[in-house]
């Protein structure tokens, strides 16, 4: 690249690792929970942080959305939270998947594992593509079905996707509170086991793959790309700069095809594809109006 070209590129880097690592304090901000290994039960707790957030965090100052709708769902009423999905609903209308991209704890640490300097991986497209329709299994069937019918003698279920599969509440939940009870450490058996498998197969796939879990399991994150195409906040590619190089694809940690679906249901609006593109073609936009932003090369070119 040119040298004017990295030039552009060096003054557009954003902060947002900082504000991720902000966002993170801010929903794990109970310290005293860390020094005496006990949980937050605060008044702030009945609200939702708008993330994935462990509610057994010992720092948790809020209650996970996903958490809590599965408990109201397996509650022996089995009634949707439309406080839940009200929380949901606003900010993916008004963010989108920026949520993911700027606010999400669990997001920053795959983020910061990517950044270790070995050769990363590219999934091909054929694997990739039916790959991303499993966060939406996932909700589905882990968050929804398995709540409302798998149940027991007292009609009530357990939260299935935070009990059998969320690598975010081990990581934040169950191993500090493994590490700070020694009566927790003696009841571990292969349920802990193995989400500490799970946990560790999607840290090591993080140095390698950009979000493997926001891309095929997280089901918070396939509920907030219902929202993706017409959220308030959203991409915009101005075709009349875009000179083709596809620098923002290669960077891409979701492998969105930017210059031709900028505001794809994967996009978590982390804007990496914004800071290396050399002709300032794309930025990030507020508006009620949906843009066009593709067009084809010969559009480009003005033909």
């Amino acid at each position: 690249m040119p040298r004017m070209h990295r030039n552009r590129v060096k003054k557009r880097r954003s902060p947002r690792t900082w504000i991720q690592l902000g966002f993170t304090a801010l929903f794990n901000g109970y310290a005293a929970g860390f020094a005496k290994g006990t949980i937050f039960t605060g008044a702030t707790k009945y609200a939702c942080v708008p993330v994935l957030n462990c509610y057994s965090c010992p720092g948790a100052l809020g209650s996970c959305p996903i958490g809590s709708l599965q408990a109201v769902i397996g509650g022996a009423k089995h009634q949707f939270s439309f406080y839940v999905l009200g929380t949901i609903m606003l900010f993916g209308i008004v963010l989108g998947r920026l949520v993911c991209g700027f606010l999400c704890p669990f997001g920053l640490v795959q983020d910061l594992l990517h950044k270790i300097p070995v050769r990363k991986w590219r999934v091909p497209k054929r694997v990739d593509k039916p790959m991303r329709y499993l966060k939406y299994v996932v909700l589905l069937v882990m968050v929804i079905l398995l709540p409302m019918f798998a149940t027991n003698a007292l009609g009530t279920a357990p939260p299935f996707f935070c009990k059998y599969i969320c690598p975010a509440g081990t990581l934040e939940g169950g191993i500090p509170q493994l590490l700070m009870n020694e009566k927790l450490r003696a009841l571990a058996g292969w349920l802990f086991s193995w989400k500490a498998l799970l946990l560790l197969g999607v840290l090591l796939l993080s140095v390698k793959i950009g979000r493997p879990f926001c891309r095929y399991l997280c089901p918070l994150g396939a509920l907030y790309s219902l929202f993706n195409r017409f959220s308030l906040v959203r991409m915009n590619l101005d075709v009349h700069k875009c000179v083709g190089c596809h620098a923002c694809e290669r960077t891409c940690p979701m492998q969105v095809d930017v210059t031709k679906q900028i505001n794809s249901a994967e996009c978590i609006r982390c804007g990496k594809c914004k800071e290396v593109c050399p002709t300032g073609a794309i930025s990030t936009v507020v508006s009620l109006k949906n843009q066009p932003s593709v067009a084809s090369q010969d559009a480009r070119q003005g033909v």
